[in-house]
Order: C-alpha cells, then sequence, then structure tokens
C-alpha cells in the first residue's frame, strides 16, 4: 500500500479493486481507513474501484498542524488531488461522520468531478455541536497550553498516531507550542462556525445545490442522531433515504465498526444508487 506526495503531504492510500467507476470513501473522526476496508471489498468485487486514504492528520499521513483553512477544507483538497494523481475522477464520493461532511464539501467545491454522494451517519444538532469541537481540538489545546508539546504527543489520539508514523513525534515536538495553539485554535473556531449549520458544514442553499445522485443512511447516536440524516436527506434534492433496521440509543458514539452486520445492506444501498447513476448518464 502506496503514499503519494499530496500537496507537500504524504498521504497513506489503498486502491481495492481494479476496474470499474472510481468510489472514494471517507472515514469520520480522525480514525485511518481501516474500518471501510471490508466496505470497500464488497463493492470492488461487484465492479468498482475504490480509494481508501488516511486523511492528513489521521492514521498513517502526515501530522501537518499549519495553514488558515479549515482542517475539512484541507482534507478535500487533498483527497481531490490524490484522485488526479490516480486519475481517478470523476468519483462517487461517501463516508461516515466528518467523511459524510468532507464528502458533501467536496461536491461544493468539485461538483464536476463528482458522480455522487454516499452519506453515512450524518453529523447535526446540539450534543455534536457541544461534544465535537472539545473531542478534535479542544483538549489538544489545553494539552499543549498545560503540557507543551510533549503533552500532546503523550495523548492517546496521538500516541496512535505515533505508532502508525513514528516521524509524526519528531514533527510535533519541532513545534513551537504556541504555533500549535494558534493554529488548532484557529481550526476549532472554524469548525464551531460549521455546527451552526442544521447539517454540519453544509448551508440550506449548499444543500440545493446537489445534483449529482445521493444517498443518505443515518446514524443511530447521539452524535449521529437519526433525524441528522433524514433532514439531510429532506434538503438534499432527490436524495435516496435508507434506514437501516436500528434504533436510536442514548449514547455519545456507536463506533463504524458495531454496523458489521448491516454492511451487505449498506454495499446494496451504495451499489444500487452507482448502478442507477450509470444507467442514467449511459441513457
Amino acid at each position: 500500500m502506496p503514499f503519494a506526495k499530496v500537496r507537500g503531504v504524504n498521504i497513506f492510500y489503498q486502491v481495492i479493486g481494479d476496474h470499474g467507476p472510481w468510489v472514494a470513501l471517507i472515514t469520520g473522526g480522525r480514525r485511518g481507513h481501516d474500518e471501510f476496508v471490508p466496505l470497500a471489498t464488497k463493492l470492488a468485487n461487484a465492479g468498482y474501484r475504490v480509494v481508501l486514504h488516511d486523511r492528513r492528520n489521521t492514521g498513517r499521513s502526515d501530522v501537518l498542524i499549519e495553514g488558515d483553512t479549515a482542517e475539512e477544507i484541507l482534507w478535500l483538497d487533498d483527497l481531490h488531488e490524490l484522485l488526479k494523481q490516480l486519475n481517478a475522477v470523476p468519483t462517487f464520493i461517501g463516508g461516515s461522520s466528518a467523511g459524510a461532511r468532507t464528502a458533501m464539501r467536496y461536491y461544493v467545491r468539485f461538483p464536476n468531478d463528482t458522480r455522487g454522494l454516499l452519506l453515512m451517519r450524518v453529523t447535526g444538532g446540539a450534543f455534536a455541536a457541544a461534544r465535537l469541537p472539545e473531542n478534535y481540538y479542544g483538549m489538544f489545546i489545553k494539552a499543549a497550553q498545560q503540557g507543551g508539546m510533549a503533552a500532546v504527543c503523550a495523548t492517546e489520539q496521538y500516541q496512535e498516531r505515533i505508532v502508525a508514523n513514528p516521524a509524526t513525534r519528531d514533527r510535533l515536538m519541532a513545534m513551537n507550542p504556541q504555533d500549535y495553539i494558534k493554529v488548532m485554535s484557529n481550526w476549532q473556531d472554524q469548525f464551531i462556525a460549521s455546527t451552526k449549520m442544521e447539517v454540519f458544514g453544509m448551508t440550506d442553499a449548499d444543500l440545493a445545490s446537489i445534483k449529482v445522485p445521493a444517498v443518505v443512511i443515518p446514524g443511530n447516536d447521539q452524535t449521529h442522531a437519526s433525524v441528522n440524516g433524514k433532514l439531510a436527506a429532506s434538503k438534499i434534492p432527490g436524495a435516496v433515504l435508507h434506514m437501516l433496521p436500528i434504533q436510536d440509543q442514548e449514547v455519545p458514539l456507536i463506533n463504524y465498526t458495531e454496523w458489521a452486520p448491516y454492511e451487505n445492506e449498506i454495499a446494496d444501498t451504495f451499489l444500487s444508487l452507482m448502478r442507477k447513476a450509470g444507467a442514467s448518464k449511459a441513457a
């Protein structure tokens, strides 16, 4: 599985499948792409080529804490450049949670390079707006304020990334803590601004502008309550809403891996949309 040099960052990726239309799937949070390998394999077995990657600052890819652009915008720009390097555009773009946000914002930025949207566990609501900024940024800002970059490196999330890519520790330890705090605080402010929207990161006008086939599979926890997915589907013209046989639970987070029993249904739902999109284009 190779690395690609993308906009100055080493991005770890893999392609599953060797023929057919291109699909890119984006995981949520700051997790690497491994949890999507089983789903990608199902899509590949049905005749699609699936690109999975660790976004910058996740998994085995480089950690680079710099720049004024919102982190999720950096992610979609990186993905677009990676897909161009692979000659993999236009592409069906999909993901879960942060991956779904990135996929929708990818369409807004690159509509002509997007064949369709495959969205799971859409994020919205007061609970997620209160929880996620701290999980993504706040706790690490506090660590840097209290103990410098050594304290940042000692956090559980960064320990995972350091194990996956040992060079991450050297890069972080070389940073001035104040520079780290400045960038992370800016990213946090921009993320908080995105949570003011009913569907995080997307205005109603953005959602109404989507002109490619889209399917939404809502989540079932407090961060990804089903109401958020239903709302997104209602605001995307022609979107397909697919409800899994699950109930909302009063827990902060259900990991995507716990959806393994429904992965065949998820794959079939995505394949149905992509096949119809292909037939429509052929017509």
